[in-house]
């Protein structure tokens, strides 16, 4: 099968197009044909070799990480889908490659994709939906509570706003101008121009920060929030939970402690939780936001739709970081 794939860590000119072997279906899984899948920052985080430690592929290795298509095939074991069903997914983080023509997923990743959705508008929807869902999750955010959601015309950050809105937060978002009236109508209700205000300055006793950057804005953001309070960041150092979790060996264990420490160390002073959150695959998870897509409590954001011959475009257009919600590669 035709595929988009990579032999070594690098930029992305290490990225070509190739033939790969048809995936192998095990008794659990179901075989889909790939109809479109979106772009995530996270494409160029594994590309460039940043999550080595983390997620140790095997290279060569196809990239993508969520896409919507077809059912052509199950395992004797699955009980859920049958061929022809229109399905959508993040795979699990070990058997990701959704940059191809087709795929072979765990049938408890998968669900039935949004009914009123076309396969590209469901395809930007599995990664960033199931991330701000288990942030959300984590955080216990409830009616009335302040989520301050960093880069809300990012992927996440589109998601983010109209999720926590329908969960009754008062939601506080950073963007530039260009962007201001547009999230409003997602749903923020206050607005930040990161270029001319200082958000760590004028946002006070918040319950919650959805950090997507990192850095220095991950560390002015434990300004923000309120004792007791809890920021869950993307980009941030990976913690001793996050080890425990994909049962990392005593080295990584030891290097995610130590790299963490600093930012752990300021949130305690600063009264407040911090907790790094890679998202894991959920067919149940997405079978809820699939119901919200269709009530029409969340719609999604497509910045563009690219050829799947132009997929290292579409990886470069990401990198170039003013993409207006998701971009989608068509493969079909």
């Amino acid at each position: 099968m035709k595929a988009f794939i990579i032999d070594r860590y690098g930029s992305n000119d290490s990225v070509r197009a190739g033939e790969m072997p048809e995936p192998v279906l095990r008794d659990d899984d179901v075989l889909v044909q790939i109809y479109a899948a979106s772009v995530n920052p996270l494409d160029l985080k594994i590309r460039d070799g940043q999550l080595k430690l983390v997620l140790p592929y095997r290279l060569p290795l196809i990239l993508g990480n969520d896409f919507a298509g077809v059912v052509v095939a199950v395992g004797p074991r699955v009980r859920r889908f049958k061929p022809g069903d229109e399905v959508y997914a993040r795979p699990d983080q070990d058997r990701i490659g959704t940059f191809a023509q087709s795929i072979a997923v765990r049938e408890d990743d998968l669900a039935l994709k949004p009914r009123t959705l076309s396969m590209e508008d469901a395809a930007s929807i599995p990664l960033v939906g199931l991330t701000a869902w288990q942030a959300f999750e984590r955080s216990n955010l409830k009616p009335g509570q302040k989520v301050l959601i960093h880069a809300g015309s990012g992927g996440v950050g589109t998601f983010a706003i109209q999720l926590a809105k329908h969960l009754g937060a008062t939601v506080a978002t950073t963007t530039s101008m260009a962007n201001l009236d547009w999230v409003k109508a997602l749903g923020a209700d206050i607005v930040i121009d990161y270029k001319k205000t200082a958000f760590e300055t004028t946002l006070r006793d918040y319950d919650l920060v959805l950090d997507t950057q990192g850095g220095d804005v991950l560390e002015k953001s434990l300004q923000v929030l309120k004792p007791g309070g809890k920021v869950v960041t993307l980009a941030g150092p990976p913690d001793p939970d996050f080890a425990k979790a994909i049962s990392a060996n005593w080295v990584v264990k030891l290097a995610m402690r130590l790299l963490s420490y600093r930012i752990r160390q300021r949130a305690k002073r600063a009264q407040v939780g911090y907790s790094f959150l890679f998202m894991r695959a959920s067919g149940h998870q997405l079978r809820e936001i699939a119901s919200l897509i269709d009530s029409r409590v969340i719609k999604p954001v497509v910045d563009r739709v690219f050829p799947f011959e132009a997929t290292k475009e579409a990886l470069a257009y990401v990198e170039n970081g003013r993409a207006k919600g998701k971009v989608v590669i068509k493969m079909r």
